[in-house]
Formats: structure tokens, sequence, C-alpha cells
């Protein structure tokens, strides 16, 4: 039960289809587009989202004629008051049996007749009647549909428009299906982006990889439009958080990492070079060319085709030119490949060959350290430092994850058949998605198999990006939590309530979010939408989080900061 609120309306029409229409009982400057209402209807309490907000007169004339002027103040305020109105339109999207006032015989029948089950918000299946009251929801109705915010798991995300009252995400159901952070630049979604990472570390819900194409995760950076500092992941999470850099002595905001990122040519398979299709240009004959030399040289196709010499010629006794021994030609000839199609892809590998951080022989197994230690519960930031383009992202994500995703079937299906050693539940973070996901690509790479399959092997994807309609309708389907700043292009907004109930209804609230400061909370991870003001990425937040600085720290906390 809640606590007594008092009404701000009543119920005078509507249904499932078309909302309902509630007849406002105070200023109308006390509700906002958006806000949290409670229908009480005896034994039910139907919870909705107000998605319009409309003046009404009794007729056209009062409306039309300001009575103000030559009228009495409160002559005026008196007709305005029997004559004009506003409505409400609440989009109704959850009903929850309250059951009988509690001490009543019928209500200790209705708790014998639950049994063990606990009373649990439904979609809605009905209307309220004419005249229920309607409120404004309290703090015990947001926690009884989001979470209480004191109970582990649940992480505050934001506050209710109208009164403040925190709005939670349960952790441990976020990282169970992927997730989606959108808006458009400039909107903060890396500060929120932030926020999850630094409560799923906290929480130790799963384990977190972040391609962190613009070196913003892993250690302090300054935000580009106030110059303040905002703080890494790394510095609040030391022991727990890895921070990676690309290529040997890669220094990310001239600090060290914990170590390098060196990819083995033989890591390179021909799925990762039909990846790079459209980054390359390369023609639709390749994956026939890719797999004559991974039939010819296996494991060391990748060396072998590198070390060819494209256009090499020789001449013979008799002054004609043929082709060398070690080069391109030679091999297509052998190989029984279009001798220009072999020759266009050398030269069109050729940014892939001289990559710095594709090596023979790397120092260490970096990928199996990578994924060790997101096994052994710690958190890694991948920066790309100065490898900033495309080809750098496009290619290493995707062969991480290729081998993460291997990983971790095998962890799982091993775990299926004995029982023991059950997988870490790991989320994969992506920065510009629809560079990896987009309708062209999207079959291609690992990052759709996983956004697909791979929830059943306890990986997820959270990714983040402005154009959500450039990524592929397939992916977009399969996210169960969408996060989104505002947005503008009408396209955008559509892709983002893909597949929603009540979609229509939330479009405009999704372009009029105030950027930086408001998001909508959407899907399968919410039990129902609602826009909120997004919490702050400060150092309140942290305190919060983490407690003041200074002071003892107890074995518990010292622990749970290395992952145990």
């Amino acid at each position: 039960m809640t606590e007594s609120i008092d009404a701000i309306g009543y119920i005078v029409g509507g249904g499932l289809k078309e909302n309902l229409n509630i007849r406002l009982t105070v200023p109308s400057q006390d509700v906002q587009e958006g806000a949290f209402v409670v229908v009480e209807s005896g034994e039910w309490h139907f919870y909705g989202l107000v998605t319009d907000i409309l003046l009404g007169a009794t007729d056209p004339r009062f409306a039309d004629e300001q009575s103000e002027t030559r009228l009495p103040h409160a002559l005026a305020q008196a007709l305005h008051g029997q004559t004009l109105y506003t409505n409400l339109e609440v989009l109704p999207t959850l009903m929850f049996d309250i059951g009988p006032e509690p001490g009543t015989p019928e209500y200790n029948e209705w708790l014998a007749a639950l049994g063990d089950e606990t009373p649990r918000p439904v979609p809605v299946k009905t209307v309220p009647p004419h005249h229920a009251p309607v409120r404004l929801a309290a703090p015990g109705d947001i926690a009884e549909i989001f979470g209480n915010p004191d109970e582990k798991g649940n992480f505050i995300v934001g506050y209710t428009r109208e009164q403040g009252h925190p709005v939670c995400i349960n952790l441990g159901k976020f990282v169970q299906r992927s997730s989606g952070v959108f808006g458009a630049t400039g909107t903060g979604k890396s500060f929120l982006v932030r926020l999850l990472l630094a409560g799923l570390i906290h929480d130790n819900a799963a384990s977190v990889l972040v391609f962190d194409m613009h070196n913003e995760y892993g250690f302090d950076d300054t935000a580009s439009d106030t110059g303040q500092r905002v703080i890494g992941l790394k510095t609040k999470f030391h022991s727990r958080v890895r921070v990676v850099g690309l290529g040997q002595g890669a220094q990310i905001r001239g600090q060290t990492p914990d170590f390098n990122l060196e990819i083995a040519a033989s890591d390179i398979m021909p799925a990762d070079i039909e990846m790079l299709m459209r980054e390359l240009n390369l023609k639709e004959t390749t994956p026939t060319t890719l797999e004559a030399l991974w039939n010819e040289f296996h494991g060391d196709w990748f060396r072998q085709f590198r070390e060819m010499r494209n256009g090499a010629v020789v001449e013979t006794d008799d002054g004609k030119k043929v082709p060398a021994g070690d080069s391109v030609a030679a091999w297509a000839n052998s190989a029984g490949v279009n001798v220009m199609a072999a020759e266009g892809l050398h030269s069109k590998l050729g940014r892939v060959f001289r990559l710095p951080y594709v090596v023979e022989q790397p120092a260490a197994d970096t990928i199996g350290e990578i994924i060790k230690a997101l096994e052994g519960g710690q958190h890694v930031v991948l920066s790309f430092g100065h490898h900033e383009s495309d080809l750098d992202y496009l290619l290493v994500s995707n062969l991480l994850t290729r081998r993460i995703r291997d990983a971790w079937e095998k962890r799982t299906n091993a775990f299926r058949t004995t029982g023991k050693d059950e997988p870490r539940p790991l989320v994969i973070v992506v920065e510009e998605a629809h560079k990896l996901l987009n309708r062209e690509m999207a079959a291609q790479t690992t990052f759709s198999t996983i956004a697909r399959e791979m929830r059943k092997y306890y990986v997820t994807l959270l990714i983040i990006d402005q154009r959500p309609s450039q990524i592929y309708d397939e992916v977009m389907s399969q996210l169960g939590t969408r996060i989104s700043g505002w947005l503008g292009d009408e396209d955008d907004i559509h892709a983002v309530l893909s597949g929603l109930a009540g979609r229509e209804a939330l479009r405009g609230m999704l372009a009029r979010l105030q950027p930086k400061e408001e998001v909508l909370l959407l899907g399968w991870g919410v039990p129902m939408p609602l826009p909120v003001k997004s919490r702050r990425y400060d150092g309140a937040f942290w305190e919060e989080l983490l407690g003041k600085s200074g002071g003892k720290r107890s074995v518990e906390q010292n622990l749970k900061e290395l992952g145990f």
C-alpha cells in the first residue's frame, strides 16, 4: 500500500487503445507531459503515463471571450471554474491488484488465495471506471514498479520530473539482454554510460568490456563543453578496471595503460577481412580469393599473402616477362584464382598489412589476458589511443569479440554438461554502433550474433549511438532496455520506439526531452516507459555510490574493490 496523496483529477472517458481522459482538478502547470500517475479503482491500481495536456471549454464562447477584462476578478474566476477545464491524456501501462481493505475478512481470504505468490504489476487489460480518482505517483508507487533504491541490484538512473522520486533499473535484469543508449550528439550519452558502468562494476553484476574509441572511459578526461574534470572508471575502481592500449608503447591521455594489445597475424581470419568490405571498398570476388588463401596456407594465410610482391615480374631466357615466383600473380595462377582479383585485394589490404599493432609474434598473449581478466571478474577498457580510424575500430573490436564469443560458448557448454563453474555475465560496450551493426555489416560481424543469440551464453551488448535509424532493425528488435536522450530526427525516433506498445504517444515525448538533463526509459528492462531527470555524473554521485572518501576502510570494502 502507498501513502495517501491528494487527487489531481478523475476519469472522464477513454479506453485502452485511445488512452484515458482525465479531468484535471489542479492547475495545469502542476502536471507535465510524461508524469507517472496512479488511478485508484477499488482493489486495483492502474499506472499510466501522461502523453498530452489539453485545454477545453463547456462552450467555445467561454474560451474565446476574455471575461476577466469585463467582469470582477472573483466572478471571472468562478465562471472559469465552471466553464473552462484541462484534460490529461494518459497511456495506461500496468495494473496492480492491491486487494481488499487490510483487516477485513475479504482481505484475509484474498491473502489465503494468493498462497506463496506475491502480487506483481501486470500489463493493463481493462480500464478503471468513470470518476475513479487520479493522483501523481508517490515514492512507494515508484518503488513498487521500478524497485526499491535501497535493495541490492537496484541502481538509480534518474528522478521523476515533478517530485524528484528516485527511479531504478535492476542491474541483474539489465545485463540479461542487450541494451542501447541513444541520443543526438551532445546529449550526454557518454556520461550516462559512465553512470551505468559504474553501477555495474560497483554491484559486481557482470564483467564489462568497453571498446573505448575516443579514450573517454578509462582515465580521467575533461568535459568539452564545461572544461571540468571527468572522473574515469580506473580512478575509482583502480584494481578492478584494467586499461588496455592498442599497440606497443601506447599512451592514453599521457598515462601508461596496464598493458598493450598486439594482434598476431595468425589471429586474423578471412571473415575479419570480409567484414571490412565497405571500409576497404573490396570487390565481390574477395571471398573467393580469401577462401583460396585459407585453403592453401590455413592460419598462416595473412603473413604469406602480405609477403607476396604485387606486380613483381622476371624475364625469361627468351625475353618474355612472367610473374616472379613470390608474386601475387604467380600464386593466383597456381591456385586457379583470377589474377586481377588477387592483385586488387592485395593492394587494398595494404592498409591492414601496415597496421603497427598487427605483428608476427606478440610479446604476450594479450587477447588471452583480456579474456582471463574478464572471466576472473575484472573489467577491461580497450582504449584505441591514436588508432581512431574506422578500420582500426572495425577490425580490432570484431576480432576480439569473436575470440570472446568462442570462450564464453565453451564455458557455457561445459557448465551445462557438468553443472560447475557457471560463466560470469559479460557486457560488451560498443560506441558508434551503427558502424558495426548497419544493414550491410550486421550479417558479417560477431556483434550481430551476440545481439541475436548470445544471451543464452551470458554475453550481451550495450550499444551507444547517435543514429539508431542506421542500426539494422533486426538488431534493434533484440535490445531489451533502451535509454534515449533527445532525438530530433524522425527516423531515429521511430527506430528507438520500434516494437513498443503506445509508441505513437511516446514520439513527441522523446522529441521534447531536455538535452543533457532528461532521458526516456523504455523496453524490456523497465516495467513501463518513463521520462526521468538523468542522474548527474559528479562528485555527489560517487559519494552516494562509494561513500565519502577518507577514513579507514573495512575488510569487506577492500574485498569488494578487488572483485570478491
